[in-house]
């Protein structure tokens, strides 16, 4: 990162810094956080250490304006999984749940002033179709809207197309592999669902060991990683490695390393703990980066600066200098990742071609004259 992002940096890797901060130290940090999603964790680390109401007014006001509001955003998830309770009631197999929504059901660190913008949950694919009946009988819907994105999650993809609630507007993926059936790695879900831990009243919901939480996390990230949350994602990844740490001591990392071979997740796993050693000063031992198959030498540079870019999108202003032909580079990786080249060229070319189609359709005018368009947008 630059010299713009260090001190949302320092804040996230030394919250008492934050008692140092001048107003336009602040200005700068609070505007980036706030797309980052990372506004409610500062507020924590500076309630948790006792110095929140130190500092200047508007400041923590902001922060206790985003803690309130993540902490509706919990009680929303726990109220939706309550009612994905009752949908799944005598479902054959587990429920798991991932990310945002592990960590809010299991009460983890990693929950706390933390934004959520889904539920994540993942089942056996053998009980795939079963689970989506499921939630089409309690108002869930799918949120793609063309038949060619319905066959590409459905053929190729690791998901359902998006789901959304039609009452209460909810957004839900519902998983059934890591990683789509096309991706270069592929990865078991069996030894994920088999070593899950099942949540006391929640039957038939289960969430992951830690380990799988970070190696799951970690392989959203770095394998398909897209838009303003990298460094929110990047610091859930700091917050659960340092409470496992905590807790086994140095026993973690080779039991995270042996894991991630289990899951065929080393890679994903080399670059979690690559950056959050370097952004967030995650204290990792010299010798265990060395045990994982990072890219070639050579190429390591290259991704450094592409990863690096790609974190500072967030905030328009602190962007790096190149960070939207990282962004781009990294979306085409993405894609690369997913599905092999045959597959690729013609859905990139798809996609390039439905994206420009649906803004010249934004762009003309309706045929009803600026004034009738006007009304018609005031109704909806």
């Amino acid at each position: 990162m630059n010299a713009q992002w260090a001190k949302l940096l320092q804040a996230l890797r030394e919250p008492e810094a934050m008692r140092g901060f001048d107003a336009p130290t602040w200005d700068l940090v609070l505007r980036q956080a706030l797309p980052t999603g990372l506004i409610g964790r500062l507020g924590l680390q500076a309630k948790d250490r006792g110095f929140l109401h130190e500092l200047p007014r508007p400041v923590w006001q902001a922060m206790e304006s985003m803690l309130s509001y993540v902490e509706r955003q919990r009680l929303a998830v726990e109220w939706e999984l309550t009612h994905l309770q009752v949908l799944f009631e005598g479902f054959a197999g587990p429920v798991l749940l991932l990310k945002g929504a592990a960590y809010v059901a299991a009460d983890l660190s990693a929950a706390r002033g933390r934004m959520f913008s889904d539920i994540d949950l993942l089942v056996p694919s053998a009980l795939l179709e079963n689970a989506e009946l499921r939630l089409r009988s309690g108002g869930w819907f799918s949120a793609v809207d063309n038949p060619y994105d319905e066959r590409y999650y459905r053929q190729w993809m690791h998901e359902l197309p998006p789901m959304l609630q039609g009452r209460r507007g909810t957004a839900l993926d519902l998983h059934h592999r890591l990683l789509p059936q096309t991706a270069r790695i592929q990865t078991p879900p069996e030894p994920l669902l088999a070593a899950s831990r099942s949540l006391p009243g929640r039957a038939p919901f289960a969430v992951p060991e830690p380990m799988d939480l970070v190696l799951h996390s970690a392989c959203h990230l770095f394998h398909e990683g897209e838009g303003s949350h990298l460094l929110r994602d990047l610091s859930d990844i700091d917050t659960l490695l340092r409470v496992e740490m905590a807790l086994q001591g140095e026993a973690l990392w080779p039991r995270l390393i042996e894991r991630s071979l289990e899951l065929n997740l080393q890679r994903p796993l080399f670059y979690a703990l690559r950056f959050a050693q370097r952004l967030l000063a995650l204290p990792v031992p010299e010798a265990v980066s060395e045990l994982l198959p990072g890219p070639p030498r050579w190429q390591r540079p290259l991704m450094d600066a592409l990863f690096v870019r790609a974190f500072s999108m967030a905030h328009t202003p602190s962007r790096l200098r190149g960070s939207g032909m990282a962004a781009l580079a990294l979306y085409v990786r993405g894609h690369a990742l997913r599905m092999p080249l045959p597959l690729l060229i013609p859905h990139l070319v798809r996609k390039a071609v439905m994206g420009w189609q649906e803004a010249k359709e934004e762009e003309e005018p309706s045929p009803a004259g600026p004034e009738q368009a006007d009304t018609r947008a005031d109704l909806r």
